[in-house]
């Protein structure tokens, strides 16, 4: 196995975000710029310090993704429906479209039949268990981590 000791090149780092972004390995090495990019993928798979990137990238990736979730579960739980009760009242609401609007707690907008305008919203409790639910769980992991970590020290102490 061919790995680098001074880390990766701009090509790896360009294979591992492509893979990273959901590339396929060769879709990935063909915009990382190999010229045979079934046989660089394949044999980039197989290096120690690729897979470590790519672990690494995925792990960050995964991070994020749970922050941006919780920002939204935010905004749900606590957002304003100022807009969406304005939009109610305009009289006619498509005409300028919906920009301008901040919609993000509205789940559905239905105009039945009859021309009046029905908007329902998520459930601001459901968004408030779910921010509960992640400050448990990262409460729980602190108490793990403190407990393990009292236990080491008091292993060293003896």
């Amino acid at each position: 196995m061919n790995t680098n000791k001074e880390g990766l090149t701009a090509r790896e780092k360009r294979f591992c975000a492509a893979m990273a972004d959901g590339s396929n390995v060769r879709e990935a090495a063909r915009a990382a710029g190999y010229s045979q990019p079934d046989r660089a993928g394949a044999e980039l798979m197989l290096r120690q310090d690729i897979a470590a990137e790519l672990d690494a990238r995925f792990a960050a990736r995964a991070k994020n993704c749970r922050r941006m979730a919780l920002a939204g579960y935010e905004r749900l739980a606590f957002g304003s429906v100022s807009d969406a009760v304005r939009l109610m009242f305009e009289e006619d609401p498509l005409g300028g479209g919906f920009s301008g609007y901040d919609l993000f707690n509205v789940s559905e907008i239905r105009r039945p039949k009859d021309g009046a305008m029905e908007i329902k919203f998520f459930d601001r409790i459901r968004a408030l268990e779910k921010l509960e639910a992640a400050v448990d769980d990262s409460e729980t992991r602190l108490a793990d981590f403190y407990s393990a970590l009292m236990k080491s020290g008091e292993e060293r102490d003896n």
